[in-house]
C-alpha cells in the first residue's frame, strides 16, 4: 500500500477551494512581481513552497523586506515586514473582492503601498478582483490536502533538480497557471515561441520560452481536465519526442497539449511514491534530451556526493 503522506486526491470536492485559492495566489503572486526585480524566465513572479504552505519569500520595500505566506495549517495569510511588525487575513469563504480588499487593507496598515495589475491571468474568463463578488467556497480540509501533496511533491522535484550541471530553475509555483515546476536548459537559444495565453502577453511568453527548455510540474487540475497530473514538456518539441519511451507504465503523451502525462493516482497508489515520480521525470527528460541533442554532460550523478553523518 502507498504512504499515507502521498493522500489520494479527488478532484471534484476539491475544484471549487481549488479556484477560490488560484486567484487568491494571483493577488498575492502579483503583489511579488510588482517589486522584485525582474528575473530571465518570469522566475520573479512565482511562489515557493514552505512547510506551511506558499510563500513569496522576503520582497524588498523601501530598505526594508516584507513576506507574505499563505499559511495552509492555519488558513491565513500572514504578512511579515523586516522591521517586526505583522498582519493576517484569514482563509474563509469569501468573494474574491473582499479578499483583494482585506490584503490590501492590511499591507497599508502596515505601511506598505503597492499597486498591482489587478487582473487575473491566463485564465479565459478574467474578472477584475475588485469586481469578483460571487462568493467562493474554501474548504480547509481539502486544501490542506493539496498541500500535503505539493509539499511531497516539492522534495521530490528538488532531487530531480540537483541531478543537474546545467542552468536549471528553483522548484517554484507559478500562480498563472496554478502549477508547481522546475525547468532544465540545453544552453542554447530556441526559436521565437508563438505565445498565445489568455491574457498573457505574448512577449511575455516570448522571453520565458527564450531558450531550450526541457520542463517537468504537477497541476491539480481544472474544470475542463478534471484529473491532477505530472506533466513533461520540451520547446521546441522534436517530431520524434512524442515516440520516446518514459515510464512508468501508466505515463502517456496528448497529442492535443503536446506533452506526456502521468496521472497523480498513478503515483499516489504505487509501492514508493517518490521512486516512481522520479522515473517519470528522468525518462521524460531523457526524450528531450536525446531527440533535442542536448549535452550528456548537463547530466550528474549524485551517488558520488556521499553525505557523512
Amino acid at each position: 500500500m502507498a504512504t499515507t503522506r502521498w493522500p489520494v486526491l479527488d478532484f471534484e470536492p476539491l475544484r471549487d477551494t481549488l479556484e477560490t485559492v488560484h486567484l487568491w495566489t494571483q493577488i498575492v503572486g502579483k503583489i511579488r512581481l510588482q517589486q522584485m526585480p525582474w528575473l530571465n524566465h518570469s522566475w520573479h513572479v512565482t511562489l515557493y513552497v514552505y512547510p506551511r504552505g506558499l510563500t513569496t519569500g522576503s520582497i524588498p520595500y523601501e530598505g526594508g523586506t516584507f513576506q507574505l505566506d499563505m499559511d495552509f495549517t492555519d488558513h491565513e495569510l500572514v504578512i511579515r515586514t523586516s522591521d517586526g511588525r505583522s498582519g493576517k487575513v484569514a482563509f474563509y469563504g469569501r468573494t474574491v473582492s473582499d479578499f483583494y480588499e482585506d490584503v490590501f487593507d492590511t499591507l497599508r496598515v502596515l505601511g506598505i503601498e503597492v499597486k498591482i495589475y489587478a487582473v487575473p491571468n491566463e485564465l479565459v474568463e478574467a474578472v477584475p478582483f475588485a469586481r469578483d463578488r460571487v462568493t467562493r467556497v474554501y474548504d480547509r480540509d481539502q486544501m490542506h490536502l493539496l498541500f500535503q501533496v505539493i509539499a511531497n511533491v516539492s522534495v521530490v522535484f528538488t532531487e530531480f533538480r540537483a541531478a543537474f550541471t546545467g542552468k536549471v530553475s528553483p522548484v517554484h509555483f507559478f500562480w498563472g497557471a496554478f502549477d508547481l515546476a522546475v525547468t532544465r536548459f540545453s544552453g542554447r537559444t530556441a526559436p521565437l515561441h508563438p505565445g498565445g495565453a489568455p491574457h498573457m502577453p505574448d512577449d511575455v511568453m516570448q522571453e520565458a520560452y527564450s531558450h531550450e527548455v526541457s520542463s517537468a510540474g504537477f497541476w491539480p487540475g481544472a474544470r475542463d481536465f478534471p484529473v491532477p497530473v505530472f506533466y513533461s514538456y520540451c520547446y521546441p518539441t522534436p517530431g520524434a519526442f512524442a515516440k520516446q519511451p518514459v515510464e512508468p507504465a501508466e505515463a502517456f503523451y496528448s497529442d492535443e497539449k503536446g506533452e506526456f502525462f502521468l496521472p497523480y493516482e498513478a503515483v499516489q497508489r504505487s509501492d514508493n511514491p517518490s521512486e516512481t515520480l522520479l522515473r517519470f521525470l528522468r525518462s521524460t527528460y531523457r526524450a528531450a534530451a536525446v531527440t533535442g541533442h542536448w549535452d550528456p554532460a548537463l547530466e550528474c550523478d549524485l551517488s558520488r556526493y556521499k553525505r557523512t553523518p
